[in-house]
């Protein structure tokens, strides 16, 4: 397939934690479409790439709490082999995301025939670039102490510099650009959600639960905030101190407390009045925010309360334990 002449650019408006973030659709003139006799695929696929620093795994973590099945860093050349094995396992429409990068060697060099190939094939292909200012990816380099992975004992801006060029053509092809720049993990991984969450209808509440602990701020997109520290605090208990409050026994000691059965009790009649509230406004994602000291027993128990609560109503949840991993 020859390369695209002409790039037409939909750009699209978001609004995320309040931020104005840009979403760049582009559809390529010369990509080939399925013969209508061609198999309609059960597989759907969204390829993450760009940027090394740019926020790929934590967006494949985000692709991870919708339900896809996720692969980070699948050699290229066995891209199509994959997509049929996982077509022909399953036998209801799969959703599968995958990082892809310059971190193999031979991606540069076969993506582009082996996207043909898939597409030509009737597999449904997306592919998001996730891109950042060169000034960010440096911060983000050094804070994390990591090489880059064209530059490993070189300077980190000429690593930076020289994937951008290796990548020029491949920026150009994508579905979708998104650029970090602005955005922490936690928000990063909700835009992600917003972006793909797939809502069984047009006025499904996408309902981001969230666990926080108050020492390390309360998340700035919270649109609820519960505050549980009143709650009997599992970290005094010796043999609790060390679980979280996804352990079984973390959670039967703060769930059967008289207190959180009467919390509990306000909380999801509240919760159940005011959901149909924001759907019926127009509102499409809901994140609610429960927080205890540190973020490890209390806000979890009860997040993870939630969550039962919630599945299998008629909106989508999807749960964060933000600080979950900061205390030992």
């Amino acid at each position: 397939m020859t390369k695209a002449k002409t790039l037409r650019a939909l750009h699209k408006e978001r609004k995320v934690n309040d931020k104005s973030v840009q979403i760049q659709s582009r559809k390529d003139a010369s990509v080939v479409t399925p013969e209508s006799d061609n198999p309609v695929r059960l597989v759907q696929a969204v390829i993450i790439t760009g940027m090394s620093g740019s926020g790929k795994s934590t967006a494949l973590k985000a692709f991870e709490d919708m339900a896809y099945y996720c692969v980070d860093n699948l050699p290229i050349a066995l891209l199509p082999e994959f997509l049929f094995l996982k077509e022909n396992v399953s036998t209801m429409p799969t959703r599968v995301a995958l990082v892809m990068d310059v971190r193999e060697e031979s991606f540069l060099d076969q993506y582009q025939s082996i996207f043909t190939q898939i597409k030509e094939e009737g597999f449904h292909l997306e592919i998001l670039f996730l891109d950042a200012k060169d000034e960010i990816l440096v911060q983000r380099f050094s804070q994390t102490r990591r090489r880059h992975p064209l530059k490993p004992r070189g300077n980190i801006l000429e690593g930076i510099h020289a994937e951008r060029e290796h990548l020029i053509g491949l920026r150009e092809c994508a579905d979708k650009l998104f650029d970090t720049s602005d955005f922490n993990v936690h928000q990063l991984r909700l835009g992600i959600v917003r972006l793909y969450s797939p809502r069984k209808r047009l006025d499904q509440l996408v309902i981001h639960i969230l666990s926080f602990g108050f020492k390390y701020g309360v998340p700035a997109d919270a649109n609820l905030v519960l505050d549980v520290r009143f709650l009997p605090n599992p970290f005094f208990e010796s043999e609790l101190r060390s679980l979280n409050g996804c352990a079984h026994k973390v959670r039967n000691y703060i769930l059967e407390k008289e207190d959180t059965i009467e919390f509990l009790k306000y909380a999801e009649d509240l919760l159940k009045y005011l959901i149909p509230k924001y759907r019926n406004e127009g509102k499409s994602y809901l994140v609610i925010a429960v927080g205890c000291t540190g973020g490890r027993h209390r806000s979890v128990a009860i997040v993870e309360h939630l969550k039962e609560i919630f599945t299998g109503a008629d909106e989508e949840v999807i749960v964060t334990h933000r600080d979950l991993e900061l205390e030992g």
